[in-house]
């Protein structure tokens, strides 16, 4: 009899669970708890944060979807998440567009604080946290038999782009905390032009680009929140496509820069502009073309920051030889090229660039020979006859009388 009581309750608990989980992919053997840490997954991404809170225990608790949402605005619909019944376990979805994060009570702040920067020496570096939590609601009585759900979330965007996957989690009894990080790279692109209105896109012959033809180059962000502006921070040029390679040429840093480029737009929007004339390394001497590849080292700052780390040129410490070629291998940067150059050309400015299919026309060997030997039959011919005229006027002499006074003895 006892034992048929058992088979019973343990029967009826079964049935509890089972009912109470019905219509979602839950597992009672696995889910019939509280929430843990474990239980909720960021997804830091470039123009949206993706939240995944495995629903079953929340099933479990006492609650529904619909009690979920962002900092407390449970009034909000767009502060709720939704259920996604294709997984298993069963979810709960929230998306977070960084453009309009604050509409439910997310936050942003962005820390400044000395410290290594993507070259390896002390500089000042941002980072922009975004922050916020997902709770339930409290109940109009005094006292509740549920469990407060509390998932506590952040993502950190390191705007040197130093990658860093470490995450840090911590949870109590209904509390989780999940961090996370992400990063904006996805979103920029180093592109080429042919001249100042940056609207066609450089078009690299065959025969490869004349030397000292001005390149105007820019970094641009495309689909990202408007509150960020492009810094660029260090851009250079390797004869291969590796950013690491050791020999390397530095067209700007900071207020150092090379004589022949020019920075025409600096953290001032989501584009940033400048401009180098088309060089070759010496290493490709034997070489009729040499290849150049531009890198840029990128960071993004909010537009009212973005004043604060610009350099001050003038009054900011050149960096020796050493500190200019250190650069740390997790770094992401910007690439574009290769940008073929040519030697046995004339400079030529971007108006030319459209006629090297047709180029001027050149004197050959042969033809330069003939026309040498021309001029000099031209000029010994002269000579010529000039000598002549000279020797014929020196044979004639004309007849001159005879005077004086008659001489008898001849007579």
């Amino acid at each position: 009899m006892e034992r048929l009581c058992v088979i019973l309750l343990l029967a009826c608990k079964t049935f509890i669970v089972n009912a109470q989980f019905n219509g979602f992919n839950c597992d009672a053997s696995f889910h019939s708890r509280f929430p843990a840490e474990r239980d909720i997954s960021v997804y830091c991404g470039v123009q949206t944060i993706t939240l995944k809170i495995n629903f079953c225990p929340v099933l479990f608790s006492g609650y529904t979807d619909t009690d979920l949402a962002l900092n407390g605005r449970h009034g909000d619909a767009h502060c709720r998440g939704f259920i996604n019944n294709n997984t298993f376990p069963t979810v709960v979805l929230f998306s977070i567009s960084l453009s309009t994060l604050e509409a439910c009570g997310n936050s942003l702040v962005v820390t400044t604080a000395q410290g290594p920067n993507a070259y390896g020496n002390l500089s000042l570096v941002q980072i922009g946290n975004i922050a916020g939590y997902i709770d339930t609601p409290d109940p109009p009585t005094v006292i509740s038999y549920l469990p407060g759900l509390l998932y506590k979330f952040s993502c950190s965007y390191p705007l040197e782009y130093l990658v860093n996957n470490t995450q840090l989690a911590s949870s109590a009894a209904a509390i989780s905390v999940k961090d996370n990080n992400g990063t904006f790279v996805s979103t920029l692109n180093l592109l080429l032009y042919n001249d100042s209105t940056y609207v066609h896109h450089l078009a690299i012959p065959v025969s490869g680009l004349t030397l000292k033809t001005r390149v105007f180059a820019a970094v641009k962000a495309t689909n990202l929140d408007r509150r960020w502006n492009v810094l660029m921070d260090y851009c250079y040029t390797t004869p291969s496509g590796n950013p690491n390679d050791e020999l390397r040429y530095d067209l700007f840093f900071g207020c150092d820069k090379d004589p022949q480029t020019t920075v025409l737009e600096n953290g001032k929007s989501q584009m940033g502009r400048f401009s180098f004339e088309v060089f070759r390394f010496v290493k490709h001497k034997n070489q009729k073309m040499s290849t150049v590849f531009l890198h840029c080292v990128t960071k993004l700052c909010r537009s009212d920051d973005c004043p604060l780390l610009l350099p001050i040129c003038g009054k900011r410490k050149k960096r020796n030889v050493s500190e200019r070629t250190a650069v740390a291998s997790d770094n992401a940067v910007m690439t574009a090229g290769p940008i073929v150059t040519r030697s046995d050309e004339t400079p030529s400015n971007n108006s030319q660039l459209a006629q090297l299919n047709s180029p001027p026309f050149k004197m050959n060997s042969a033809t330069s020979a003939l026309i040498s030997a021309i001029a000099i039959l031209a000029v010994m011919s002269m000579c010529f006859f000039i000598l002549s005229m000279s020797l014929l006027r020196g044979k004639y002499t004309p007849p001159t009388p005879l005077s004086g006074t008659h001489n008898p003895a001849f007579s």
